[in-house]
């Protein structure tokens, strides 16, 4: 009779209640074993932000420090971001199968492949000459003008509209950072390149919240 009573109370939960519960977990089990995007872009911001702005206020005329210590900070910090970078594309696969993470893995590896191409083209135009002053234009205007497009290939592949709006405002950094000349490039790569940034992973952390 007690056995009765109780089951009794067990009310069956409804359709909407079982996708909330379904959606519930699905969100925490996610937070659990997921990287946040939130991170990688503030990092990446932070990286613009400050690797960028030490270049600027080292060049002349204002040269408030040693051009060679804001290289090396620079380096440092870009390299630590593409560290982190590497770790976030291996727990984001983690647990993936089939088409998606060939997707994921493709898209990866078109980052290195792109980039290792940039750099070959870029340091053979150098070698043929080109003037020093453009030097630093040349490298900034390409490269950003290739992260912009890899922002965009991501947005299509994962219909992120964030994602490919960054896209879109990292081309229009690259061509404004090249239209300013230098040493202002560096300027416009730190605080509009590196707002950019930090502008996306505030999106995700609100939109994660």
């Amino acid at each position: 009779m007690v056995e009765d009573e109780r089951d009794g109370d067990e009310r069956p939960m409804t359709p909407e209640e079982s996708l909330a519960l379904i959606a519930t977990q699905a969100e925490r089990t996610r937070r659990e074993i997921g990287p946040n995007p939130a991170v990688l872009l503030g990092i990446w911001g932070l990286v613009w932000l400050f690797g960028f702005g030490l270049i600027y206020v080292s060049a002349p005329p204002t040269a408030l420090m040693p051009l060679w210590v804001a290289a090396v900070l620079t380096v440092v910090g870009f390299a630590g971001a593409m560290t982190y970078s590497a770790i976030y594309g291996i727990r984001s696969s983690r647990g993936v199968h089939g088409p998606s993470r060939l997707v994921g893995a493709m898209y990866g590896w078109s980052w290195m492949i792109a980039f290792g191409g940039l750099t070959v083209v870029n340091t053979a135009l150098i070698r043929l000459g080109i003037d020093a002053d453009l030097v630093p234009l040349l490298w900034s205007g390409t490269a950003l003008m290739l992260t912009g497009l890899m922002y965009l290939a991501g947005g299509m592949l994962w219909q992120s509209k964030l994602q490919y709006g960054l896209g879109v405002w990292i081309i229009a950094c690259g061509a404004a950072s090249v239209l300013a000349g230098g040493p202002y490039n560096f300027l416009v790569l730190s605080v509009a390149g590196g707002g950019g940034f930090l502008v996306a992973s505030l999106v995700f952390l609100v939109r994660a919240r």
